[in-house]
């Protein structure tokens, strides 16, 4: 079984694990943005938060574009 694979959320490297970790980058970075007065950015990192949240608890929407 290949970890390269990221359409299996059962792997490391899965779907749901890149999610959850852009969820949790995404937070810590929205904090520092709010916190250096920031608030826009700090906004759109808690929609990729909630997005990427979404995306975890789903096993990651297939989008393409």
């Amino acid at each position: 079984m290949s970890t390269n694979n990221p359409k299996n959320s059962f792997e490391p490297n899965g779907r749901s694990a890149v999610a959850s970790y852009v969820a949790t980058l995404s937070a810590d970075l929205a904090a520092l943005a709010r916190r250096s007065g920031l608030d826009t950015i700090g906004y759109l990192l808690e929609m990729v938060r909630l997005e990427a949240e979404s995306a975890a608890r789903q096993g990651g929407p297939v989008v393409r574009r």
